[in-house]
């Protein structure tokens, strides 16, 4: 579930390994790249951040973040979340 706190929307997920997280945010750059938003995203072994804001608006959490938060999630369907 995607939270909405300081400025931002953020979500983390934990996958089965390494191997898996990185083909997620692999995945999750591609679509970020095609709609244009570069969101903060953070991976440490097999757990993933993100932190959505759009920076050309103040900061602020725009409809751009969530529609980035929603093609995020479709593509975390593809994948085994712990």
């Amino acid at each position: 579930m995607w939270l909405e706190q300081d400025n931002a929307l953020t979500r983390t997920f934990h996958f089965p390994d390494f191997k898996t997280a990185f083909a997620f945010l692999t995945d999750v750059a591609a679509v970020a790249e095609r709609l244009d938003h570069h969101p903060w995203m953070a991976s440490e072994y097999r757990t993933v951040e993100f932190r959505l804001r759009t920076h050309d608006a103040g900061n602020t959490v725009t409809k751009r973040d969530h529609r980035l938060a929603a093609e995020i999630d479709k593509l975390a369907e593809q994948y085994v979340v712990g």
